[in-house]
């Protein structure tokens, strides 16, 4: 929790700058953040910006870029960036095509930026401030708008401070406002002037403060007016608001204009300082009009009159000038106040002395708590003070009030001098400012209780839903109640009117639900939170019934059951069943069913008239599922006694007859039978081999008909009357019933039926349909950027029907949910899956569909993540051309994908050629290369890949061929301009000299001194391509003298000269004599030092030094002259002085010193000193601080002490219970300036007793005693010297 009126830090290292530019070219602002990986994103007017045609967004480290392509009128506006809680605005302003100057770029100045005096203001109703007034008083206010929140998520202000101008003499008002619904306490509002002046220390005669709150609207409005307006108040002004946790300024210029033209200008008052910087105007001691002369003043009204610039083009340079002037000296105060620009260097030196002051060492505390503190919710913390005084009491206060010990919260503890506060189980209940107090005294912290970020357990499900249908989204994150937001395509979703959103919380769980999805709710949702999002996919379609199972045809007797079973996709849909077109009515015989997504229609007792054709048409739905019910008519002809056995049928068997039944449901073949008397029926099922076809046909069938591609091996015998394959027969007929039909049930099956009379046979042949095979499991390949293609084979069994059909699924890998792909059935053997998410793993499976209905799943693919290539990279160019190579440069791709960049593959082509020649084996990582070993003369056309897993991207080519031939270019040397001077070096300093050069072909290099080559192995040439570096790693007084380079190219050829100075310390002076002495003085002389140091004498450094103590004293510093006086030097005092050479180097080593000390003569007065009668000072022994009685903990050394005084100094002596300790080497005693000490070495309880001390003289004796009790200890480890004590008399 920030202090009031203390700036939060800012996220941002380097702020962006405001610009001015040509309609049609583009327009680059950067900024830099403090650390790398904040997010950053762009506004304008107070909506986000994202990457676009218009737009471009680069990010690199901690540096982010916006681009805005091909400006235009609808461009200029105000721009901003925002980092975590900072907020920084910005503005584009675009100029005319034929009018565009080019932007200078704002030299960085120490304060805000300022605006230019003179500067044209848009209209007032553009700008919304008012003109000013014919009195010169005018508003930058704008006009009051509408009271709500701010237009955006960080910033505080609802109306922001705008640019003002006034005339000389004039009043002008800023206005800001800040939204305060959501503030709990008033914000706090600084104004500055430019980069640290604040105002609020300016108050006066020329500005007040107002403030105000708007209980209504809830809106605090702050004001800024400023009376009999100067022109020293123009340039750029601040306003700074902040609250608890958040942070926000603004920044505006106020510009003054003269009232005289520019003939009137009055030179002089020019020249006079009029005001203050940021307040009242000066007022010398003898009249308002005397002034001083300000240089600074006429420089301002000159630049008045130039053409005006937008003062939003310069930015506050970023420099803490507070922290700089902390740690320096005093004597660099005006150096760095003249390089940033601080002109009120009493304010400055006020301000530094406050806050130095509260460095001031404290008496209550050896160790202070740390300014701030930071705590993880849910931890402890240890807050812990060591005090001066051991037995000191001491009082916790949080935000002023004081804490008791409750439970186990707060837990006091006490070690010695320590004072330890700790908070356990940490909550944003105990996000406060805490002190310790002792005494008068107290030292205070912030705790600063940080939130863990709430983390994502659980993510969400994509899903698949028709329209109508209920949609519910659920996730789970890691802390109960936490703060979380649903977004759908990156936007923010709230509760409509219509209650089409619901929010619910359970604990840690969050649902989104949706009533009833339409085709606009299609998209991906977000649930995010402090710690990362849960993405998911919803799909809504067009509602489409799907029939797994259709009716079919039926064939049935008299009295037996019919069953009409279909099932569809959709289980909440509801049917009607039609009789030849008409809704069949249920009843006692005809039942209809609805189980899930099964419809069934059964008839008991089949009659003749039940057969008709039987629809099932579902609601809603064009959809009608017909099939038609045939009765099977039993003919029995009259037969007389003695009958031959028959099989009736309505189409007895010569050729078999083939009876299809779904797997699962019930087969029953009724036969009817006849015969007298009863004959024996036997079923037999052929165990055959080959296709399923037909079984061989019966003994009296013809030839042909019986022709078959199959052999029987065996019959089975079929005699079971109970069991899921059984027989029954009665006299009349034989029934075959098999429960649950499998695929073992399929084949032929013969009906045999004897009595004496004869024998008759009919082969029926079962066909049991079901459900395909479940489908291997498919692959994937293809694999882009949000699709793939998904290959897979036909089923091995088709369950005896055609496949209709595929249906595809798919899910994510940590998922459980299954979302399918397609509503219409497939029919190829592959599909292209789209719109899936990069980055994220997948798994796909696949169903086989035929009439019967949807086969198992497949197993699931393996798992594959959808993966893009790069786009292209950008802005290649050609950095350089020789006979032989190019070398080539690029910046990385816009878009990199989730695959990363593995690299680059850079090629070539002929122009007007198609083969691409590879420039480099591999890939390359570096964003520039170097081809080598083209045929010189070619044309050539370059281009770059960049690659990553997902394979090569887009080509980046050069727009024009490239010449691969060397271009001349005359030699050119680049003359830093600190090498046009002397370049002075002090003896022992490394020499770098680099000189930057131009010329093609490689130009030769030669460097001589004094016109001779360079020679010796001390100095070392280093070339490279573009520049030439002398380097000598120590310099000496040798090396000194005029270098020359040359760079030459052929018969072209360009030079310099750089002269090198190196420096030394001087020799001493020479020839240092006393020429004369006279009363107090003594006057010196002596010669230059025979070197110089080879550079200029700054001067002579005097000393003097008396005989006796052969202490030196400076008496003269860069004293220029060879000969001085030395004046005030003591009577009687012998001296010897000596001088020092000094030079930009320092001193001389050794100085010049007289040989023979100066002796200052005494005048002719002889002394004769006082006689003073002898006093007699003697006294007897007393003491002035007796002893104290002490209770002492073992373990810990003690000490005694007491203050005597008498004369002759006393003897003393110390006694325990009457026993002299003066031989125990466990006590020593001490004594100075009449303070007795006892120290007890590490005491324990047997030495608790009576302590004297005894001071005995010739004058007499005296003592005092004390009481010491030693206290068995109660912790091991504590410090010795905390639990020591001693008593000092006052």
């Amino acid at each position: 929790m920030p202090e009031p009126g203390k700036k939060p830090v800012s996220a941002f290292s380097k702020k962006p700058r405001s610009v001015e530019v040509a309609a049609g070219s583009p327009a680059v602002f950067e900024v830099e953040t403090e650390r790398a990986g904040v997010k950053v994103r762009w506004q304008r007017g107070g909506s986000d910006i994202g990457a676009s045609s218009k737009y471009g967004l680069a990010t690199e480290g901690t540096r982010h870029t916006l681009t805005v392509r091909e400006v235009g009128p609808a461009d200029q506006g105000s721009y901003a960036v925002i980092a975590g809680s900072s907020k920084v605005k910005f503005d584009l302003k675009v100029t005319e095509a034929e009018k565009a100057e080019p932007v200078l770029a704002p030299a960085p100045a120490p304060a805000e930026a300022t605006g230019t005096p003179g500067e044209t203001l848009a209209p007032a109703a553009e700008l919304g401030e008012s003109a000013p007034s014919p009195e010169g008083s005018s508003s930058a206010a704008r006009n009051d708008p509408t009271p709500g929140a701010p237009d955006d998520p960080i910033g505080l202000f609802v109306m922001r401070p705008q640019d003002g101008e006034v005339t000389v003499g004039g009043s002008i008002t800023f206005s800001a406002r800040v939204a305060g619904a959501s503030l709990l306490k008033p914000p706090v509002v600084k104004w500055f002037k430019g980069k640290w002046v604040d105002l609020s220390s300016k108050v006066g005669q020329h500005l007040q403060l107002h403030d105000s709150y708007d209980r209504a609207n809830k809106v605090y409005l702050f004001e800024l007016h400023i009376t009999d307006a100067q022109p020293a108040f123009t340039g750029g002004y601040r306003c700074e608001v902040s609250t608890k946790d958040k942070f926000d300024c603004s920044n505006f210029n106020l510009t003054v204009h003269e009232a005289v033209g520019t003939g009137d200008v009055d030179l002089l008052s020019s020249f006079r300082r009029t005001s203050l910087a940021g307040g009242g105007r000066r007022i010398s001691d003898s009249h308002e009009d005397a002034g001083i002369l300000d240089f600074s003043s006429l420089l301002k009204k000159r630049d008045s009159f130039r053409t005006p610039r937008d003062s939003k083009l310069e930015a506050p340079a970023e420099e803490d000038v507070w922290e700089i002037l902390r740690q320096a000296p005093p004597s660099e105060y005006e150096r760095i106040a003249f390089q940033y620009g601080v002109t009120d260097l009493r304010g400055m030196l006020k301000r530094l002395k406050g806050m130095r002051r509260d460095e001031k060492k404290s008496t209550a505390f050896q160790k202070k708590l740390e300014p701030a503190y930071q705590v993880s919710k849910g931890h402890k913390i240890r807050l812990t003070v060591e005090l001066a005084d051991p037995d000191a009491e001491v009082k916790w206060l949080k935000n002023g009030q004081e804490i008791q010990m409750s439970g186990s919260k707060y837990i006091f503890e006490s070690i010695g001098a320590k004072r330890t506060l700790t908070i356990s189980q940490c909550s944003l209940a105990d996000d406060a400012a805490y002190q310790c107090v002792v005494g008068g005294e107290k030292c205070s912290t912030e705790l600063f209780v940080k939130e863990p970020p709430v983390l994502i357990t659980r993510p969400l499900e994509d899903q698949l839903v028709m329209v109508g249908q209920r949609v519910e989204f659920e996730c789970e994150v890691s802390e109960e109640g936490a703060q979380v937001k649903w977004l759908k395509d990156g936007v923010e979703l709230t509760r409509e009117e219509t209650f089409k959103y619901r929010f619910k919380k359970d604990g840690r769980r969050h649902r989104l639900i949706i009533n009833e999805a339409t085709l606009e709710d299609t998209g991906h949702y977000a649930l995010r939170t402090s710690g990362g999002q849960a993405l998911a996919e919803l799909i809504v379609q067009e509602k489409k019934l799907e029939v797994y199972q259709s009716i079919a045809d039926l064939t049935v007797g008299a009295k037996d059951q019919a069953v009409f079973k279909c099932e569809v996709s959709d289980e909440n849909v509801r049917g009607v069943w039609l009789k030849n077109g008409k809704e069949l009515v249920p009843d006692s015989r005809i039942k209809v069913s609805h189980i899930g997504r099964v419809h069934k229609l059964t008839i008991d007792d089949v009659t003749p008239a039940d057969e008709a054709d039987y629809s099932f048409v579902p609601e809603g739905f064009a959809c009608n599922l017909s099939a038609k019910l045939h009765f099977m008519e039993v003919k029995i002809d009259f037969v007389p006694r003695q009958e031959p056995p028959k099989i009736h049928l309505d189409c007895p068997g010569r050729i078999p007859d083939t009876i299809v039944v779904v797997a699962g449901n019930k087969l029953r073949l009724d036969v009817p039978i006849s015969g007298d008397p009863a004959p024996t029926v036997i079923w037999q099922k052929a165990i055959t081999q080959g296709n399923k076809s037909q079984a061989r046909p019966a003994p009296d069938a013809p030839e042909d008909a019986g022709d078959s591609n199959e052999w029987v091996f065996d019959k089975k015998l079929l005699c079971e009357t109970e069991g899921r394959v059984r027989v029954e027969t009665t006299k009349d007929r034989s029934i075959f019933t098999v429960e649950g039909a499998e695929k073992e049930d399929e084949g032929v099956y013969t009906v045999t039926v004897k009595n004496p009379v004869g024998e008759d046979r009919v082969n029926l042949t079962v066909k049991v349909i079901d459900v395909p095979d479940a489908p291997a499991a498919p692959k994937v390949s293809n694999v882009g950027e949000d699709s793939c293609t998904v290959q897979w084979e036909p089923p091995a069994y088709d369950g005896g029907q055609p496949v209709l059909g595929y249906i595809l699924e798919r899910k994510k890998k940590k998922s459980y949910r299954w979302m399918r792909l397609n509503f219409d059935l497939i029919q190829e053997l592959s599909h292209e899956a789209r719109r899936m998410i990069e980055g994220v793993v997948y798994e796909m499976r696949v169903y086989a569909v035929n009439a019967i209905g949807m086969s198992r799943p497949s197993p699931a693919s393996q798992p594959f993540m959808p993966i893009g290539p790069p786009s292209e990279p950008t802005h290649l160019a050609v950095e350089d051309v020789s006979d032989t190579t190019v070398s080539l440069k690029w910046r990385p791709p816009e878009r990199v994908g989730a695959g990363g960049l593995d690299g680059y593959s850079v090629e070539y082509c002929p122009e007007g050629g198609s083969e691409w020649v590879a420039a480099l084996r591999g890939l390359t990582e570096h964003t520039s290369i170097l081809v080598k070993d083209l045929p010189t003369g070619a044309r050539l056309l370059f281009r770059v890949r960049a690659h990553n897993m997902a394979g090569p991207g887009a080509p980046v080519t050069t727009t024009e061929p490239v010449t691969v031939q060397e271009i001349l270019q005359r030699p050119r040397l680049q003359l830093p301009r600190h090498l046009r001077q002397t370049i002075q070096k002090k003896v022992g300093e490394p020499v770098n000299l680099l000189i930057p050069f131009q010329g093609k072909p490689r130009p030769q290099v030669t460097w001589t001194k004094e016109g001779q080559p360079l020679a010796g192995e001390e100095v070392s040439v280093r070339n490279s391509p573009t520049d030439t570096i002398l380097f000598i790693r120590a310099a000496r007084r040798a090396h000194s003298g005029t270098y020359q380079v040359t760079v030459r190219i052929e018969n072209m050829e360009d030079k310099a000269t750089l002269v090198l100075q190196v420096v030394d310390k001087p020799s001493p002076p020479q020839d240092l004599r006393v020429t004369e002495a006279w009363g107090l003085n003594v006057a010196l002389e002596w010669k230059p030092p025979q070197d110089d140091g080879n550079t200029e004498l700054w001067g002579y450094t005097v000393q003097k030094a008396d005989k006796k103590t052969m202490e030196w004293f400076t008496v003269l510093e860069h004293y220029r002259r060879t000969h001085c006086v030395v004046p005030e030097l003591i009577i009687g005092n012998g001296y010897y002085f000596r001088v020092f050479s000094q030079n930009m180097v320092g001193s001389s080593d050794t100085a010049a010193t007289t040989k023979e000390p100066v002796f200052i003569p005494r005048p002719g007065i002889t002394y004769e000193p006082p006689n003073y009668k002898a006093l007699d000072f003697s006294e007897a022994p007393s003491f002035t601080q007796p002893l104290v009685n002490r209770s002492v903990i073992a373990g810990y050394t003690t000490m005694l002490c007491c203050a005597v005084r008498g004369s002759p100094k006393p003897k003393i002596s110390w006694f325990k219970n009457g026993l002299d300790l003066g031989e125990d080497a466990r006590f020593r005693m001490f004594s100075k300036q009449g303070v007795l000490t006892l120290e007890i070495r590490k005491p324990c309880p047997f030495d608790g007793g009576i302590y004297v001390c005894r001071a005995t003289n010739l004058q007499g004796e005296a003592q005092c005693e004390c009481r010491l009790e030693v206290r068995a200890s109660r912790r091991l480890g504590g410090h010795n010297d905390m639990a020591s004590s001693s008593a000092v008399p006052q």
